[in-house]
């Protein structure tokens, strides 16, 4: 390593391993490394290895400047190489089994001849607190959901506390309980507790680890120097307006993918980070559309549903008469193969396109898209706004519950579809979004909101520009 580099910052990104979380900690590296960083990017040895059967051993080869590096998550070798891991196991993972190869390996770097000057970090990744603190290493932390979804998370200990949660039983999931509107979380009023991330609608005793472990998360949070976000003010002043009484400074910097696609360094641009090959052909599928005419339908890398749900989408799809591109996994059926029926494939060929895997900003921002059918992952939403496509949301898990009400009670671009989805429902939906008088409202909100978007990151004296500027300053004087 030249001595010119050893003088730079050295920043060390670590993702939890999960596609979506991985995808904005590589943004967000990539525009570090833009700004003058030394950057090593750390994944796990199985989604490493995941990564070069979908992109090839070039792309984790890196650069000098930018490296990859790896640490092992434990677990026992899974059945399907080239599907994302248990959520519960990943998070026990996480908590248990990664804090010592993960100081062996930053130990490991500070040996290298450039020193780690700070550790960017996923916000679940809890355990990169003990590393820092020991090695005396300036902490980061990038919470990559939905900023809204961090005030819910935070208030698990409430809903706990009143005993609004867990579940009585299975029947409060379909008898209206979830119905019940909140007032604890500010600048969410009228939120419902279905819209709250459903890890505490647990209903049997022991099924609590993951509201354990995010709480606790959560609480760890609170010390750091700083957290990251991929948004802008205009989108979330209120949000951080309540985060900033609770959490250390809080920065807006997105949306990611329009501060990165203003990177030059051509090594660095073509660093990507998908685990799942992409299909380009429906990008020249998408050139034969005419403006606004197409559907694109993706549930994101974690979502799962029965066969008879698929089936339930494909024919409402069907039936709304519009040309879709749809993203089907090969593990979106719970327990079996995604497979439409031989009588539904025929109905859709010729406006129908199915894919495996997409690029997805390509796709959100070709003129033919005119809506998003999607589970409401940020990623997804945050990329959508920055295309300015309105949106029908199918949320599962996670963040994507309070990020689909905030989409569709806050800013007023998307629409929500019942979670025991119904082909009639879906065309109804599909038919008012590309077409009807609610789904033009939400496509010029989109519009509006696209550009406040671009005035963010393209401006110098755009707020998500501004921060920018402030989280590199506190990263390089931190570690003085």
């Amino acid at each position: 390593m030249s001595l010119e580099q050893e003088k730079k910052p050295h920043a060390l990104c670590i993702p939890i391993p999960v596609q979506g979380h991985i995808n904005p900690m590589l943004k967000l590296a990539k525009i570090l490394h833009s700004k003058g960083f030394l950057i090593t990017f750390v994944n796990t040895e199985f989604n490493h290895q995941r990564l070069v059967r979908a992109r090839g051993s070039e792309a984790v080869v890196g650069i000098p400047s930018f490296r990859f590096d790896t640490i092992p998550d434990g677990l026992p070798p899974s059945q399907n190489l080239d599907a994302t891991q248990d959520v519960t196991s990943l998070a026990r993972a996480v908590e248990e089994n990664l804090l010592g190869p993960f100081k062996t390996l930053v130990t490991k770097v500070n040996a290298s001849g450039s020193p780690v000057t700070c550790i960017v970090t996923d916000l679940l990744m809890g355990f990169t607190h003990t590393v820092a603190s020991e090695l005396g290493i300036p902490l980061f932390l990038f919470w990559t959901s939905g900023a809204g979804s961090l005030l819910c998370f935070d208030q698990y200990s409430y809903l706990l506390e009143k005993g609004l949660m867990p579940l009585k039983d299975s029947s409060y999931l379909v008898n209206g309980y979830l119905d019940t509107k909140l007032d604890c979380i500010p600048s969410m009023h009228g939120i419902r507790l279905k819209d709250i991330p459903p890890f505490i609608r647990y209903t049997n005793p022991g099924d609590e680890y993951m509201t354990q472990f995010l709480s606790l998360q959560i609480e760890r949070s609170k010390s750091a120097s700083a957290i990251i976000f991929n948004t802008f003010d205009d989108l979330d002043s209120d949000i951080f307006k309540e985060l900033s009484l609770k959490f250390p400074p809080c920065y807006g910097i997105g949306p990611l993918n329009i501060i990165e696609s203003k990177i030059m360094d051509k090594n660095i641009k073509c660093i990507k980070s998908n685990l799942w090959k992409e299909d380009y052909e429906c990008l020249k599928w998408l050139d034969s559309k005419e403006q606004s005419s197409v559907v694109y339908v993706n549930f994101g890398s974690i979502t799962v549903m029965t066969s008879q749900q698929l089936v339930e989408f494909g024919w409402g799809l069907a039936k709304s008469n519009y040309s879709f591109l749809w993203v089907i996994r090969p593990d979106l059926v719970i327990g079996e193969s995604a497979v439409l029926p031989p009588e539904l494939m025929a109905e859709i060929s010729g406006r129908g396109l199915l894919a495996g895997w997409c690029p997805q900003e390509q796709v959100l921002n070709h003129p033919s898209i005119g809506g998003f059918l999607t589970h409401s992952g940020w990623n997804s939403t945050i990329e959508s706004i920055s295309s300015g496509v309105p949106m029908i949301c199918w949320p599962f898990f996670g963040d994507q519950q309070p990020n689909c009400w905030m989409a569709c009670n806050k800013w007023g671009i998307s629409m929500e579809i019942d979670h025991n989805v119904k082909s009639d429902e879906v065309q109804e939906l599909v038919n008012e979004l590309m077409r009807g008088e609610k789904g033009n409202c939400m496509r010029k909100k989109a519009a509006e909101l696209k550009n406040k978007a671009h005035e963010a990151c393209v401006s110098p004296l755009g707020s998500s520009m501004a921060n920018l500027e402030k989280i590199i300053h506190l990263m390089k004087t931190s570690s003085k």
